[in-house]
């Protein structure tokens, strides 16, 4: 069986070519109609010289075109580099530049604004407008610039896609930084291939599902819905909303059985009234990207109470590395559970031997998932990529490990629990301080809808802990009473020195909550102490 990514939907094609495949609005392709139009893109591509390896950029929103795109890049024998629709001109740009993209695939609209970056793309050949080339803007006088259409209609009788193996590269997906340059992480077929099997494995996807993807496909998570939706031979139905009221009624709508969030989407899904056709429908949710906060999944099993809850962890540099099986969440609701199939999960201290149960140490993920480094900066590829400890030192050509930079345990019955990125862990009094754990605290307060505590530079402690705060509607929470709960139950050391009150926080464009623009915006908040 072929571990190529664009042959899930070609399996489908001709097993079921009359299934749903795909949905957007009013719009519904088959799996027949979604391989005829994915080999006609690819044929375009071809027929368009994009060379083997080379990127093919998707700047979109969720719609037919948008799949269609990333998917007949990799069938084409190229990469397809998925481009948050929410990234401004300028870290389009970057992106763009940094992995020399020979094809952009985008709107009338997202090219004009694109004008003067484009300009500096000395690699694009070709502009593809997917809402017709006459009314576009200029191109630069390097690049081609097509309707949809005139891609399709290009493609040449007997135009062969590039060979391509399953190590190959099929995707370069960009982190999204808030500082300094995003890492562009590169996927092969079989790193995708691998992951939707493992996925639909757990998750226990059967061709009747319905997915509906509310995540943007730049981000891994997002991407998983598509790829396991097409190794399952489900349907996945696209999604781009404006409140989060509208996702409950996409899931009445559509009769979905499955449905990924992050956090902050899901605390405030938790407070929302679902319809009693949502109730019956959806089988299954998801949350990565971060932890999922008690009260949060308490609510959801209340407003949901025959829905499967998967509490999960993934690497972008591995898709996807732990699950908690829904019959543990109750009793275990803190942990990241165990590993996915086909993957290993070790916990090791800084000189690669494994952490005793109980004991802080690395998360390292090796198998089929591991990615093949960062795009051009063999610096953190180096420093992220590396050999999975316990090799036989007999061995010369070392399997590689992603070395997480994440902090977590394992607890005598093998489940994992985080403790807290290693950049991202509070040094105070000289103790370090686990932001998860001060954040699970408020939450369970019962006032807070949603919550970041970080350290800030203090004079006396090192780091101060500071938590800024999202209140319950109609919670009257102060700053006092929030320090009040946090002192009851937690040590001296790890109660907030302040609590700052917000009526949203800030998110990077896959949804999580920016910590990096808070620590910014606090840096200097306890300048005025003496030291």
């Amino acid at each position: 069986m072929s571990d190529l990514l664009a042959h899930l939907i070609r399996r489908q094609a001709r097993l079921c070519p009359d299934a749903p495949a795909l949905r957007h609005s009013r719009q519904q392709l088959s799996y027949g109609d979604l391989w005829s139009l994915i080999e006609a893109t690819a044929g375009g591509l071809v027929a368009g010289a994009l060379g083997p390896g080379e990127r093919v950029a998707v700047y979109l929103p969720k719609r037919i075109e948008t799949v269609a795109g990333l998917f007949a890049a990799a069938a084409a024998g190229g990469v397809f580099v998925p481009v948050n629709p929410l990234l401004k001109p300028r870290q389009v740009g970057y992106i763009l530049r940094d992995c020399n993209v020979r094809v952009l695939i985008t709107s009338i609209d997202r090219a004009k604004l694109l004008a003067e970056e484009l300009e500096q793309c000395h690699d694009l050949r070709t502009l593809v407008l997917v809402d017709g080339a006459e009314a576009g803007p200029p191109s630069p006088r390097h690049v081609l610039t097509l309707s949809w259409e005139q891609l399709l209609a290009g493609a040449a009788p007997g135009c062969r896609p590039h060979r391509r193996i399953d190590q190959d590269m099929a995707a370069i997906l960009y982190t999204s930084g808030s500082t300094g340059r995003p890492k562009g992480v590169v996927l092969s077929h079989r790193n995708l291939a691998a992951g939707a099997a493992s996925v639909t494995q757990y998750l226990e996807n059967q061709p009747t599902d319905r997915i509906l993807a509310v995540l943007p496909f730049s981000f891994d998570y997002g991407l998983s819905q598509l790829t396991t939706a097409f190794q399952a031979g489900a349907c996945a139905v696209l999604m781009d909303y404006l409140l989060p009221r509208d996702v409950p009624k996409a899931v009445a709508e559509h009769g979905i059985t499955g449905l990924a969030a992050v956090p902050p989407l899901w605390t405030q899904l938790a407070t929302l009234q679902w319809p009693a056709e949502a109730v019956r429908s959806l089988r299954y949710i998801t949350n990565s990207g971060g932890a999922m906060p008690r009260a949060v999944t308490a609510s959801l099993r209340r407003a949901l109470p025959h829905t499967r809850v998967f509490l999960m962890y993934g690497l972008t540099e591995a898709f996807r590395s732990t699950y908690l099986p829904p019959e543990l969440v109750d009793s275990h609701p803190d942990s990241m559970g165990q590993a996915i199939p086909n993957a290993e999960i070790l916990v090791v201290r800084e000189d690669g031997s494994l952490c005793a149960p109980g004991e802080p140490g690395e998360l390292v993920h090796r198998g089929a998932l591991v990615g093949l480094g960062y795009w051009n900066d063999p610096e953190r590829t180096l420093e992220r990529f590396r050999a999975a400890p316990g090799q036989p030192p007999e061995l010369t050509n070392p399997e590689i490990a992603v070395w997480s930079g994440d902090q977590v345990r394992r607890d005598e019955a093998g489940l994992l629990y985080f403790v807290g990125r290693k950049d991202e862990m509070i040094k105070t009094s000289g103790y370090r301080v686990s932001p998860t754990e001060v954040e699970e605290i408020v939450y369970a307060g019962g006032q807070i809808a949603e919550a970041a505590a970080l350290g800030v530079v203090h004079g006396e402690l090192g780091q101060a802990i500071v938590v800024v705060a999202v209140p319950l509607e109609q919670a009257q929470a102060t700053e006092d009473e929030i320090v009040r709960h946090c002192r009851r139950e937690l040590p001296n050391f790890m109660v907030p020195q302040r609590v700052l009150f917000r009526d949203a926080l800030p998110r990077n464009p896959n949804g999580k909550i920016d910590r990096r623009s808070l620590a910014e915006e606090l840096k200097n908040l306890f300048v005025s102490e003496p030291p």
